[in-house]
């Protein structure tokens, strides 16, 4: 999956819309469980993935087992692929380019913490629990872990009255309301802008980072982090990119859709130019994130043969 920019054979009224999140795991059914019982996702559906259509968009041979998942409005699959690929790379930092999480946002920290840590499996990112940033940082209280199998996460949670307006209309549905945004570890943040502004995406926002609150997040020291904002046209999810000023990134290391460090954004976009070019692209950003692009009418057609066969699942 190449490092492209937008061909003649893409939308170009640009992206619509993060649809879900695709996470590789070597057992699908074990952590989708956890992410049941931790972060209270709900089932969706179970499916088979498999045929040509399905290896060439992944780029791999073979088939795979997809569990899906929900939370709030988001949705996220776990691929346990046939022919399983790396696990993912250990001393992984926060600051190294294979670093992407989704942020689950909390009602209340301290519940959503205590709740994860009824749960086994997980280990800590970050050092000393959830912590506060400055006003200068956004002022939200979050925790970065990593789930039974590697991928980072994070719990995020807003200050007292500073919640974004589509964030207040979930705040009366539990504990764990839905998917924020995914951050992402970039080398150069004014070359990935101009990549994600290509598929439509615009600049929503930009801080930079530091201090022994951004230290003990990242398990890191004297972190600097520049954060770029990325918005679709939906609310949410969006992109953050984070690029590490005072931490040099480890080499890139393009991973394969079968490897656990491999996660997908899927997007939806509008503006395909034939019926011929509606079919979902695979692509990686210029740090080697996965993407996938899809079309809304495709996407609305699968959605309603799932709803008028009186399934559950969602699927890409």
């Amino acid at each position: 999956m190449p490092v492209i920019d937008v061909e003649p054979s893409m939308p170009r009224s640009g992206i619509r819309r993060l649809a879900s999140f695709s996470l590789t795991t070597p057992n699908a059914r074990q952590l989708s469980e956890f992410y049941q019982q931790a972060l209270n996702f709900r089932l969706l559906g179970i499916e088979r993935r498999s045929g040509p259509d399905f290896d060439r968009l992944v780029g791999s041979e073979g088939g795979a087992s997809a569990i899906v998942l929900g939370l709030g409005d988001e949705v996220v699959e776990f691929l346990e692929f046939d022919r399983p690929g790396r696990p993912y790379p250990d001393g992984a930092a926060s600051s190294d380019l294979c670093f992407q999480h989704f942020a689950v946002v909390v009602a209340d920290m301290r519940l959503g913490y205590q709740r994860l840590s009824a749960v086994a499996g997980w280990t800590a990112i970050s050092t000393d629990g959830p912590q506060k940033l400055p006003a200068s940082s956004g002022g939200v209280t979050a925790f970065k872990f990593r789930d039974p199998d590697g991928h980072p996460l994070e719990l995020l949670a807003f200050a007292d009255g500073k919640s974004p307006e589509h964030w207040k209309t979930r705040s009366k549905s539990g504990l764990f309301l839905g998917i924020d945004h995914s951050a992402i570890t970039v080398f150069d943040s004014e070359l990935s802008i101009a990549f994600y502004k290509a598929l439509g995406l615009r600049v929503a926002g930009r801080s930079f980072n530091t201090g022994s609150e951004q230290d003990r997040l990242d398990a890191l020291r004297a972190a600097e982090v520049e954060v770029t904002a990325l918005e679709v046209a939906a609310t949410t999810p969006h992109i953050e990119l984070l690029c590490y000023r005072s931490t040099p990134c480890r080499e890139k290391i393009v991973y394969r859709s079968r490897d656990v460090a491999a996660t997908r954004m899927l997007f939806e976009a509008d503006g395909w130019p034939s019926e011929e070019a509606m079919q979902p692209r695979a692509l990686l950003d210029p740090d080697g994130h996965h993407l996938m692009i899809v079309a809304s009418t495709n996407r609305l057609r699968r959605a309603q043969a799932i709803e008028n066969a009186g399934s559950s699942g969602i699927s890409l």
